[in-house]
């Protein structure tokens, strides 16, 4: 693999490695380990980790999908190899 590959891979890593910490943190972060604390805060009357367990992560994995297929176009861009 020529220098432009492997820097086009450690920027998909990069960006990989980034999404799947804001998925933990959303995920077990919010829904499990900070639930607790979040529950002091309330959300359309439900506590916070409550929701996030229930609600918050759907929309935060969603959210995840548009912008990491955005940045990912960024990036194709970026190396030229996207389609047209």
């Amino acid at each position: 693999m020529d220098k432009s590959g492997q820097a086009y891979w450690q920027e998909v890593l990069k960006l990989l490695a980034g999404v799947l910490v804001v998925w933990f943190l959303v995920s077990y972060g919010c829904g499990i380990l900070f639930a607790q604390a979040l529950n002091n805060i309330h959300l359309g009357g439900y506590p916070l980790g409550f929701w996030f367990a229930h609600q918050g992560s759907i929309y935060a994995f969603v959210a995840i999908i548009f912008i990491f297929a955005k940045l990912m176009g960024n990036l194709d861009k970026k190396f030229d190899v996207h389609e047209e």
